[in-house]
C-alpha cells in the first residue's frame, strides 16, 4: 500500500469531516453520512473500495475573485469543479484535492485552503461499477495570469462568474460558489 493511502488518509478523512461545521440541517446528515462510511470501512479512501469511497475535489476560484474555473467533464457530461480519487502517495485529503485540480486544470501554483468548504454523496458509475462517492470538497485560488489547459478528463474548462453559471451545471456544484469565493479571500490575507 502506497504512503497516505492507508491508515494517514484515512484519519486525516476522518479528522476533516468531525471538524467540519455543516451550513444545514442536509449537511448534518451528510457528514453522518460520511462518518458511518469511514468508521465502517478502513479502506474507504482507497479508489479500489468496493462500492462507496472517499474522493476530493476543488473549486477554482481566479486571482481577481470573480470567476470560478468549471470542467465540462468527459463522462458525466456537466459542469464540475474539478477533482477525483485520492491516490498512492497522497499525504492527505487536501493535497488529493490540490493534484486533482492541478492535472485537471494544467495550472501550476494553485493555492488550497485546507479545511473542506463542502462534503456531498453522490452516485457514480466507477471501476468497479455503481458506486458513491463521498466527496470532501475545498476552495483554492490561481495565481495571477494563470492559463488553464484541457486535460484527458474533459471536454472543455472555462472561467464564470457566479452569476453566469454554464448548463447543465452538476447536481451539487452551484451551492459551492459562494463558500469558495469567501475561502478564496482567506488565502489572498
Amino acid at each position: 500500500m502506497g504512503v497516505g493511502v492507508g491508515v494517514g488518509l484515512h484519519a486525516d478523512a476522518v479528522r476533516l469531516v468531525e471538524a467540519w461545521m455543516p451550513p444545514t440541517a442536509d449537511g448534518a446528515t451528510t457528514r453522518h453520512r460520511f462518518l458511518e462510511l469511514l468508521a465502517a470501512q478502513p479502506k474507504a479512501t482507497r479508489a479500489d473500495n468496493p462500492g462507496a469511497h472517499i474522493t476530493a475535489s476543488a473549486l477554482v476560484v481566479n486571482a481577481t475573485l470573480d470567476r470560478v474555473l468549471l470542467c465540462l467533464h468527459g463522462r458525466v457530461r456537466r459542469w464540475l469543479q474539478l477533482g477525483g480519487h485520492c491516490e498512492d502517495g497522497d499525504a492527505s485529503v487536501a493535497g488529493a484535492a490540490l493534484r486533482e485540480a492541478a492535472e485537471e486544470s494544467g495550472i501550476s501554483g494553485l493555492r488550497l485552503h485546507p479545511e473542506p468548504i463542502d462534503l456531498d454523496v453522490h452516485p457514480v458509475n466507477c471501476r468497479n461499477g455503481a458506486s458513491h462517492h463521498f466527496d470532501i470538497r475545498f476552495a483554492a485560488i490561481a495565481p495571477p495570469g494563470a492559463v488553464e489547459s484541457i486535460s484527458a478528463e474533459s471536454h472543455a474548462l472555462g472561467w464564470f462568474a457566479p452569476d453566469d453559471l454554464p448548463e447543465p451545471l452538476g447536481t451539487a456544484t452551484e451551492r459551492l460558489v459562494a463558500p469558495a469565493l469567501a475561502t478564496a479571500r482567506l488565502l489572498t490575507r
